[in-house]
């Protein structure tokens, strides 16, 4: 199940995929600039998310394994 980062992250790139296409409509550098930034902030707020995620998922795996 996504978490909190990776749902934040993909939001922001696709923001930023948003501003990178009005920047190019608009022939606007500063619009252009915020989206590549935001692309780029969310693609690594996404990858903490899948890593964070990944950390969970392999102590829940452990802490079944000793259960039994």
């Amino acid at each position: 199940m996504w978490n909190k980062d990776e749902m934040q992250g993909k939001a922001d790139r696709l923001k930023g995929r948003m501003k990178n296409a009005a920047g190019d409509a608009l022939d606007d550098d500063k619009l252009r600039d915020e989206g590549t930034a935001d692309e780029a902030s969310g693609s690594v707020q996404e990858t903490f998310g899948k890593g964070r995620r990944k950390v969970g998922e392999a102590i829940e795996d452990i802490g079944k394994s000793v259960k039994r």
